[in-house]
């Protein structure tokens, strides 16, 4: 049986996990409690709260015999393998990750594999492994030989499917080719062997599979940020779905018929989310049902494998709903609530005769327990207790509320207070939560119940734009960031105040990602507020934020602009920057810590950077973390329990409240390797747009036809490419086409360059469906970008001239006054991003090289970001004729792949 939760993408609300995950933590006494702190419980170790457990995430296997479960190795969590009945102790090691813990994993559909993804320090570029857990050891090392099956290079692998139809099959995308879009890949499990199925060029968003694993419908986001539901036919797509931007569909099971299709949808006049069954073929369309309550949106279905029925549907109220469908998975479910009273059950993996069952009891005060229930003779048997050592008698309640914000919207809230005091004038934290298109719910929070052990309020807060209440309440956050959205948690504290719970002179704010930024612009624009705040991955610049996203995002680029404001419009761009704390940064009156992973894809460290820098340089305090070895949020536990660490002692100094002193010794040996002196801090220095000249070239391009041809390597995989550069005068200008033959398909790049200066004057690209026209005049960009025939009219302000730009770029830098040390800056047009973007030349000396056109003494030239943007492309030129001999090029944009190529003629 399945859990098929909503396809909507909550980009940015990865910190909420990273906060709960169980990770390692100090061990140390408790400092004497003052008088009124006395009446609290114990002060709880952070390591129960946050260290690794001793187990967590079991999984039976297909056939019932066995179970994966993560277990701590070297203290990182890894995956151990043993059989059913055994004690856990009992377990083998099949993964040995002596430093980045397991994030996921499952079992292949026949049992034979386990299958496990896993990314490099944070960057998120994950791909999927395969481990077979009846393997012996590999010489020398302690498990099996992990078996890396999609081998992406600076790309991220996403899981499609793992159909029932064929078990040793596994569909995933790949974005190695276009860092931008996924193309899709069936692969082999126990081989490895990968075959194309389908080259992304239509900028398909995500891509579905039915029960006999053919690939059937995908879903695109137009340019205007709608959403496209097309199927996939031989010989192309067939838009069969369409929403606006502010609506939201998604395709969430084939029916068992093979023809229709489960739908979530709050198409035209909905406000809440409902379930329908659609038919792709004729487009009828059938409601299934809606929240009984018409509170909430419709949440997630739950099927059978076995029967391919629908057994249940989900909604996340104040606490979960569960409405069941089958009378006899009913039944079973009501007898495990009899036996486990007062919790919420969840059904975990189970058999493929789906008469084993592992079951999972939590509440707001426990972390849970797992049991295994025999469907057959009805017995339920503990497995394990999550964090045993954990005293539930000392956790509180998780307490849903409401409020009116400033407009008068009503705001769901949690609110948790601490045990043994009255919840009179209490220090608060209030902690918002990512996304910020996610939301909190009811259940055992770890910090939540942390910061309640010392002492603190905490208000969790779903304001608007938080995802489950309705398009109305999702859309009213739209370009609301820093305003309204502040509002509502503003508005919150202002309640529990009102109330006589808290003391207004002690709360503080404490949030991840979306929470980060949240935390910032409350110290920012309400300045008086708060006490003491903790910002983690927030990003401080909207407009920097916005600019560097994941190139996988690039399909919700739009709804950003939508929903956050268009950089590109002057209305945008001044929004955007009036809700940039960075930008008000001189209002901050708070005491400021600020942490960051290095390696962070979504926020970048310089969003940290740059709000250090600006509290700094005006003499105000800041404490700042940064792990180099870190993404969007701490999964490292060290690292992790280093944060806590840090942030609980900074809290209490400003909250006047209790903290745990000291930690386990590599934690107190972590902490100051992970913290940063706000006097070292600088930001990558980008050169000076106003001062940029255009270069002025010393050489005319060399006039013919030639042919270069290489390769385009990703990891273990390589594949030929070749090129026709054809360069000719006409008409009192420089022509020069490039006819590329790539992975993907031929590209065409023309650009016209003016004769005697070689700045381009107009460039035109054509790839597949793809055809850009651009116009270089008067200080501006203008031209269309159109796709299938819809052209898109776009105006870029240059603020000087252009050199390098297009096709003929590499002869125009050919024909600068190379020499030994010559460096000069100069601007190119970024069309992604519709900006101007700076660009070095640097000649890092003279070599002889050897290409199949012969052998040369050329001069070797470095072209990089002068904005301080990843990505070099380095030239051979040769010193008498100015021919481009080679090129070496890499970056992000190219998903990690290096390219290289090199004259034939």
């Amino acid at each position: 049986m399945k859990r098929h939760l909503t396809m909507s993408s909550l980009l940015w609300s990865g910190l909420a996990l990273a906060l709960a995950l169980p990770l390692a933590a100090a061990e140390t006494k408790a400092p004497a409690a003052q008088a009124k702190k006395s009446q609290l419980p114990p002060l709880i170790d952070r390591d129960k709260f946050f260290g690794n457990p001793e187990i967590a995430a079991a999984q039976l296997s297909p056939d019932g015999k066995w179970i994966a479960f993560l277990k701590p190795y070297k203290e990182t969590r890894n995956i151990w393998v043993k059989k059913v009945g055994e004690p856990y102790a009992k377990g083998h090691l099949i993964t040995a990750d002596p430093k980045r813990p397991i994030p996921a994993f499952f079992w292949s559909r026949d049992g034979k594999q386990i299958l496990f993804v896993q990314d490099k320090d944070g960057d998120e570029n994950f791909n999927v492994y395969a481990v077979d857990p009846a393997a012996p050891a590999a010489p020398g090392k302690d498990v099996p030989e992990a078996r890396n099956l999609t081998a992406a290079k600076g790309a991220r692998a996403m899981i499609y499917a793992v159909p029932k139809a064929d078990p040793d099959t596994i569909y995933v995308g790949l974005n190695d080719r276009d860092a931008a879009w996924h193309d899709v890949y069936k692969v082999k499990i126990s081989t490895g062997e990968r075959t194309l199925l389908r080259k992304n060029t239509e900028r398909i968003a995500g891509w579905m599979f039915d029960k006999q694993a053919n690939l059937r419908l995908a879903l695109r986001t137009t340019e205007k940020g709608d959403t496209e539901i097309l199927r996939v036919d031989p010989e192309g797509f067939t838009k069969v779905y369409e929403c606006s931007v502010f609506e939201s569909a998604a395709p969430v099971n084939f029916h068992k018929d093979g023809k229709r299709v489960y739908l979530e949808t709050n198409k035209g006049a909905r406000d809440l989310t409902e379930l329908v069954l659609f038919d792709p073929a004729t487009g009828q369309e059938a409601k299934l049902e809606s929240d009984p309550k018409g509170r909430v949106d419709f949440g997630s279905a739950i099927f059978s494998d076995l029967t391919d029925d629908l057994i249940a549907t989900v909604y996340q109220d104040d606490r979960t709903r569960i409405y069941w469908k089958d009378k006899a998975w009913e039944a079973d479910y009501k007898l495990i609530q009899k036996k486990l009273p007062g919790g919420e059950i969840g059904l975990a993996s189970m058999t493929a005769d789906e008469q084993l069952v592992m079951v999972t009891s939590y509440s707001d005060r426990d972390p849970g327990s797992r049991y295994l229930f025999d469907r057959r003779t009805k017995k339920l048997s503990l497995e394990y207790v999550s964090r045993e050592d954990l005293p539930r008698q000392h956790m509180v309640a998780m307490q849903p509320i409401r409020y009116k914000s400033s407009d008068g919207l009503e705001i769901p809230a949690y609110l948790s207070l601490p045990k043994g005091v009255p919840a009179k004038s209490l220090p608060l934290v209030v902690v918002p939560h990512g996304g910020p298109w996610a939301r909190d719910g009811w259940g055992f929070n770890s910090l939540a119940q942390f910061l309640a052990n010392r002492g603190y309020a905490v208000l969790q807060p779903n304001f608007r734009g938080s995802t489950g209440y309705g398009k109305k309440f999702l859309n009213a956050g739209n370009k609301q960031w820093g305003d309204l959205m502040q509002d509502d948690i503003t508005w919150g504290v202002k309640h529990l105040v009102a109330k006589g719970i808290v003391d207004p002179k002690r709360v503080g704010i404490m949030g991840g990602s979306y929470g980060g930024y949240a935390t910032l612009a409350g110290v920012t624009f309400t300045p008086d507020l708060y006490a003491a705040a903790v910002s983690i991955v927030g990003p401080s610049n909207l407009l920097t934020l916005l600019e560097t996203i994941p190139p996988y995002w690039e399909a919700g680029r739009i709804i950003f602009h939508e929903r956050m404001g268009n950089p590109n419009t002057p209305e945008g761009k001044k929004q955007l920057e009036r809700q940039s704390p960075l930008n008000s940064a001189a209002k901050i009156h708070t005491p400021l810590m600020v942490i960051q992973g290095a390696n962070d894809p979504r926020v970048k460290k310089a969003e940290s950077d740059q709000i250090v820098i600006a509290l700094r340089d005006r003499g105000f305090p800041v404490e700042y973390l940064c792990a180099p070895d870190e993404g969007h949020g701490f999964a490292r536990p060290v690292n992790n329990q280093a944060m806590f660490a840090a942030a609980e002692t900074f809290l209490a100094k400003y909250l006047k409240a209790r903290h745990q002193e000291g930690g386990k010794p590599d934690v107190m040996k972590r902490l100051p390797e992970i913290t940063v002196d706000p006097k070292t801090v600088v930001l990558a220095k980008k050169a000076d747009a106003a001062s940029v000249s255009v270069p002025k070239p010393v050489a005319k391009p060399t006039a013919g036809t030639f042919t270069y041809a290489g390769t385009m390597a990703m990891g273990p995989r390589s594949m030929a490419i070749s090129m026709v550069r054809t360069v000719k005068e006409e008409g009192g200008t420089w022509v020069v086409t490039d006819t590329a033959k790539l992975p993907g398909g031929e590209a065409v790049d023309t650009t016209t360059m003016a004769k005697d200066t070689l700045a381009p004057l107009k460039r035109q690209v054509k790839q597949g469906p793809v055809v850009i026209e651009m116009a270089f005049d008067g200080g501006k960009a203008t031209g269309t970008m159109a796709m299938g025939g819809n052209a898109k009219p776009f105006s870029i302000d240059l603020g000087g001239g252009i050199y390098a730009d297009g096709s003929g770029a590499e002869d125009a830098l050919a024909c600068l006054p190379l020499a030994e040390g010559y460096a000069v800056t100069f601007r190119n047009v970024d069309l992604q991003r519709q900006k101007v973007q700076l660009k070095q030349a640097k000649v890092l000396g003279q070599e002889e090289l050897k290409v199949p056109a012969g052998t040369f003494k050329a001069w070797k030239v470095e072209l990089t970001s002068a904005e301080g943007d990843p990505g070099t492309t380095t030239l051979w030129v040769d010193t008498a004729s100015r021919k481009v001999l080679k090129t070496v090029a890499t970056g992000p944009q190219m998903g990690g792949a290096v390219v290289t190529v090199e004259l034939q003629n």
